[in-house]
């Protein structure tokens, strides 16, 4: 199993979400987060005064899937959150030793 980690910006939550669900993903986790990289923030006027935002909202999406799944997932939400610009995100790609569904007990696959 693969644990497919994508943060993206906030807009293309709807996006993602959608192209997951054609790709066959069931269920997924979304977590609002702050970041930056190389975009290093924004300067922003308010009432006059310049103030640096360093860090910028994005959306980190988890989702674990078997590993036959994993390239179409990581497919499919590159295709959905690109723009083309600089601070569209980053998909991290890991393996998953085991899985354990709390309410069941099941584990492994059957418990994604």
């Amino acid at each position: 199993m693969k644990k497919i980690e994508a943060v993206i910006k906030p807009f293309k939550l709807d996006e993602v979400k959608e192209a997951l669900q054609d790709a066959g993903v069931q269920g997924m986790t979304v977590l609002e987060a702050k970041g930056y990289g190389r975009q290093k923030g924004h300067s922003e006027l308010y009432r006059g005064a310049e103030y640096v935002i360093d860090f910028l909202p994005k959306i980190k999406i988890e989702v674990v899937v078997p590993d036959d799944m994993a390239a179409s997932v990581v497919e499919a939400i590159q295709a959905a959150a690109r723009t083309g610009k600089i601070g569209d995100g980053k998909i991290f790609v890991s393996d998953v030793l085991d899985v354990i569904r709390i309410r069941t007990g099941e584990t492994g696959p059957q418990a994604v």
